[in-house]
């Protein structure tokens, strides 16, 4: 199912040159990057670091939401490290698998696990991904 927006909040424009040796950079220059393959040793960050940056951002500010809706205080100190990895499938494609490890201090277990599945059903990268790639999350 595509979802289709109602009401238009923001659009980056990116512009990238060279694939994984070459930059990219935002319209408002805000984000002017070096790319480089995944462990080549060479200078710049690679698209699974940006995905896993981003995708946390939007983890954490989903969790903000669930936990104003739910009645919770968001934890001033929320951290979640990602770890994005590419692979290659069973069937010979480059694939990707991720690993988000929340931590949440100051909340119940019970507290942690339903920001935690409110803002996995709820966050725009989530639900782009989910289904699409092998996710788990770790709720430390």
């Amino acid at each position: 199912m595509t979802t289709k927006l109602d009401k238009l909040l923001y659009t980056a424009h990116t512009h990238t040159t060279g694939g994984r040796d070459g930059s990219g950079r935002s319209s408002d220059g805000a984000l002017d990057v070096k790319l480089s393959p995944p462990g080549s040793g060479k200078p710049g960050t690679n698209p699974e670091q940006l995905l896993g940056v981003g995708w946390s951002a939007c983890f954490i500010g989903a969790m903000g939401l669930a936990a104003k809706s739910l009645g919770l205080k968001m934890p001033q100190d929320a951290a979640v490290e990602a770890n994005v990895s590419l692979g290659m499938t069973d069937a010979g494609a480059y694939g990707l698998a991720a690993t988000l490890s929340i931590t949440l201090p100051g909340l119940t277990a019970g507290q942690k696990q339903q920001l935690v599945d409110t803002a996995h059903d709820t966050c725009p990268y989530s639900k782009a991904l989910k289904g699409n790639i092998e996710i788990t999350l770790l709720i430390a």
